[in-house]
């Protein structure tokens, strides 16, 4: 199947589960996610599997166990790649990410040793002024609000860390060539742009040896 963008449909789609985010809801629309949603993004992923890695699509059921919000449905379809990188469609448009989201303790540790220390430090920085000149975001979703712990608050890359995860992320809103082939080229592009920032922190902090859930 040739990827060819995601029609307006799908946007209708998502547009109605927020507005009602019910089973009655999904149920009667399933066909339309289906076919407007899921294939378009299947389609797109195989065509990235031969430079960026296998994708996998998340399930749209969200886990409502420990969540205050009890709505059933994920309100955008999000697909991981091997390589590294994510990919996202919702109401309000296109999105691509990459990064580390999250770092159990012993990445964290790895982190802000390499950021602490000059030499791997400073490639950093300029890693990230190289993402951010094409027009990416670069940052941390939580952070500490001073120095770790053994740090000196005045060390000069305290802001990098403070972080508790370093991502690069680019939102487009929805605009006619999101229903074409060309949305293949911003997500190529992202992905291409932000490849410094994944190998800088594969080499230096890689994945984390604890069990999961510490």
């Amino acid at each position: 199947m040739t990827f060819k963008g995601w029609p307006a449909e799908a946007l209708e789609f998502y547009e109605g589960l927020e507005d009602d985010n019910s089973k009655v809801y999904w149920a009667a629309h399933k066909a339309a996610y289906d076919a407007d949603v899921h294939a378009p993004m299947v389609a797109l992923l195989e065509e990235l599997e031969g430079e960026f890695g296998e994708g996998k699509i998340f399930r749209p059921n969200r886990d409502i166990r420990f969540s205050a919000d009890k709505s059933p449905y994920k309100t955008a379809i999000g697909a991981v790649l091997a390589g590294g990188g994510y990919v996202q469609l919702s109401a309000r448009g296109l999105a691509a990410g990459s990064g580390y989201h999250m770092m159990a303790g012993d990445q964290l540790e790895r982190y802000r040793r390499a950021v602490a220390e000059d030499g791997t430090g400073e490639e950093l920085r300029r890693v990230i002024a190289g993402v951010a000149g094409h027009g990416i975001e670069v940052g941390a979703r939580e952070s500490l609000k001073s120095a770790p712990r053994g740090y000196p608050k005045e060390h000069p890359r305290v802001d990098l860390l403070r972080n508790k995860d370093l991502t690069a992320w680019r939102q487009w809103p929805v605009q006619p060539w999101l229903g074409t082939a060309a949305a293949k080229k911003r997500v190529v592009d992202f992905l291409r742009a932000t490849r410094p920032l994944g190998a800088w922190l594969d080499a230096n902090v890689g994945e984390t040896t604890l069990p999961r859930g510490r």
